[in-house]
């Protein structure tokens, strides 16, 4: 899988050949020996030497006369999976002196991305369908009947005429249906009344919302508390504000995360980008912690003015916190099946961890500077522009001051062995000179505090650039920036709360700040994946990567909120209900994704198909089950 397959024709008499090799999105990386091609017998044919190379990215290939270390030329090419290549070194034809290094195709290779794209079109039908079927059954001009009143002796009288609904006709006592004989009028069916009936509930169910709050360990508004006596200043209330825009994106979030964690197809752009740079599986995770800090002041707003004292909703922080910290390393730890013996090399760092910590942190913040919000905000002039940023600049000092704390651990702390400042993956990267550097600070710290046996023990890093130290990307420096991205989701909940049913500066302020973030993100990379001052980069959790990631996740919810919530043009659905079941279905996916029928033995384990459908069979059964749940009303929050 993702190689193909190369016979190096050294036609060159007397000429040894060294072939080395490395990815062009290996950056400043050395070249590996791939093969060494002898020379050809004089006469005879030419000296073959088979070799398998990458096709996830192109390559480049530099051959060598090995008695002399020079290099003969020097090749650029993306191979294709499965694929037969050839490269022909020889004299030029021309007569000179020459030496011609050319590729020739034996054999087409596969389009590996076929899969994929059927996959694309096969789920692209299906929205069709579903939204073509609704249409159908809600449009108001299809069908037309009679409403009629049945009495018990059989009678019937003609009350109104009405377009066909999910309504039902009542008759009592076993009275017949009596029909309408209105010229053009069809008929009415009870199944296809219950039918749309069903369709209608299955879409577009809202009736469990003010049941549920599934963001990550928040206050839920449906366990409100009482026994606390209301304090005077939070008596204005503000109403229960549950948005599904916001369940929607965490559900896209969580569907993928599933999906990339499953494999994803074992595609190079569903799996975590080797260094710099981002692919789909470096969205996810901070997506998800963004709409967990908008989650966290909506609900944590919604329980102050239920009466809720600060005292106590700082213990229920403080439980969730160590719940979520607790099953990340006891139950998703993926060596607590080992035996005790496992603990002497437990993962400490992990998802959940980190937002568990993430979570206390922007909780905490919010709590101690909290004020009411009453429900005429928008109407006060003095907060009619910038005022969900003014209300809140304590906490923006002090998340200025967490970044500070990153800028100058990153770039001023001494890391021995290494260059300070150093933000490379070391291994074979950067000329090879930084090989136990990968990380730079982050990696020291991590090191230092945690030991290289907690720490997770196979980084993105080793794809690409063959480190072979440990490395940790929810480590202790990267959650810094984890929280300012959590804040920033905080923001977007404020602009969502402060400004509700002002629906235009509500999308403005989404946008505004969509292109405040993304030219810091400019301004940090200035364009460019690895030359900028600080690239982008998911195992730093570096600031651009956070500018960047939130600047989508705003442009996102300014998709979203129109859509879904304004004018009610999709219901969210399928990723409404995993987001309002996030933990179950998070740590439900982490274990029993193993199990069948999440897993099952592959008939060609080499196959990108056979690994799409098993992944994304998975990935939909957990959908199902979200909903089966969310039909149940079964909602798991701690």
């Amino acid at each position: 899988m993702d190689q193909a397959l190369l016979l190096i024709h050294n036609e060159l008499p007397g000429t040894h050949l060294a072939v080395y090799w490395k990815s062009e999105r290996c950056y400043h990386c050395l070249f590996e020996l791939l093969v060494n091609v002898p020379q050809r017998e004089k006469p005879g044919p030419a000296s073959i030497a088979a070799v398998p190379v990458s096709s996830q990215h192109g390559s480049v290939l530099q051959l060598n006369d090995s008695r002399v270390e020079k290099e003969v030329c020097r090749l650029e090419y993306r191979f294709g999976e499965f694929g037969n290549y050839s490269v022909l070194v020889r004299r030029n034809l021309n007569g000179s002196n020459g030496i011609a290094c050319d590729v020739v195709i034996n054999e087409n290779p596969v389009d590996s991305n076929l899969p994929v794209t059927v996959a694309f079109l096969i789920g692209l039908s299906l929205i069709i369908a579903v939204c073509l079927l609704r249409l159908l059954l809600s449009f108001p001009c299809l069908f037309v009947r009679q409403n009629y009143r049945v009495t018990k002796g059989g009678t019937y009288t003609e009350t109104s005429s009405t377009h066909w609904s999910t309504q039902h006709m009542a008759a009592t006592d076993g009275a017949e249906l009596m029909q309408s004989q209105e010229p053009g009028a069809f008929p009415a069916s009870p199944i296809l009344d219950d039918f749309n009936d069903w369709i209608s509930k299955a879409m577009s169910s809202r009736e469990t919302d003010r049941l549920i709050n599934s963001e990550l360990g928040s206050p839920s508004r449906a366990d409100p508390l009482s026994g606390d006596p209301q304090p005077e200043a939070w008596r204005p209330s503000v109403s229960n504000y549950r948005l599904r825009c916001v369940d929607t994106f965490r559900g896209i979030a969580l569907v993928l995360m599933i999906f990339v964690n499953y494999g994803g197809g074992k595609y190079w752009y569903f799996k975590h980008s080797s260094w710099n740079g981002l692919t789909v599986a470096d969205l996810v995770f901070p997506w998800f912690v963004f709409i967990m800090g908008t989650s966290v002041f909506l609900s944590m707003t919604s329980m102050l003015h239920q009466g809720c004292s600060k005292f106590r909703l700082l213990g229920k922080i403080t439980w969730r916190s160590f719940l979520l910290i607790m099953i990340g390393i006891v139950i998703v730890n993926p060596n607590y099946c080992l035996g005790p013996l496992s603990w002497d090399e437990l993962r400490i760092p992990g998802v959940l961890q980190r937002i568990g910590v993430t979570y206390f942190v922007v909780a905490v913040l919010e709590l101690l500077f909290a004020k009411p919000v009453p429900e005429d905000w928008v109407l006060e002039r003095s907060y009619t522009c910038l005022g969900d940023v003014t209300s809140s600049w304590p906490q923006w000092l002090v998340i200025l001051l967490l970044e500070s704390v990153w800028v100058g651990l990153s770039f001023w702390l001494p890391v021995p062995g290494c260059p300070t400042g150093y933000l490379g993956p070391g291994g074979i990267g950067d000329w090879g000179r930084y090989p136990n550097c990968t990380g730079g600070a982050a990696g020291y710290i991590d090191h230092l505090l945690l030991g290289s046996e907690h720490l997770y023990q196979h980084p993105s890093s080793t794809v690409l650039y063959h480190t072979e130290m440990a490395y940790d990307p929810e480590g202790i420096l990267g959650t810094i920036n984890s929280i300012v991205m959590t804040f920033l989701g905080v923001q977007a909940g404020k602009i969502l709360l402060y400004y509700k049913g002002k629906t235009k500066d509500i999308l403005i302020r989404f946008t505004a700040w969509c292109c405040f973030l993304s030219l810091i993100s400019v301004a940090l990379t200035k364009c460019s994946e690895n030359e900028g001052l600080i690239p982008i980069n998911k195992n730093l959790w570096s600031i651009s990567y956070v500018t960047t990631l939130s600047s989508f996740a705003f442009f996102i919810l300014l998709v979203l909120y129109p859509v879904v919530d304004t004018r009610g043009l999709w219901t969210g659905a399928p990723f409404f209900y995993p987001g309002m079941n996030s933990i179950l279905v998070y740590v439900g996916h982490k274990v029993f994704e193993d199990y069948f029928p999440f897993q099952w033995k592959l008939g060609d384990n080499q196959s990108h198909r056979e690994h799409l459908t098993q992944n994304l069979t998975a990935t939909v059964l957990w959908v199902l089950i979200a909903y089966v749940l969310y039909r149940k009303k079964i909602f798991w929050k701690i």
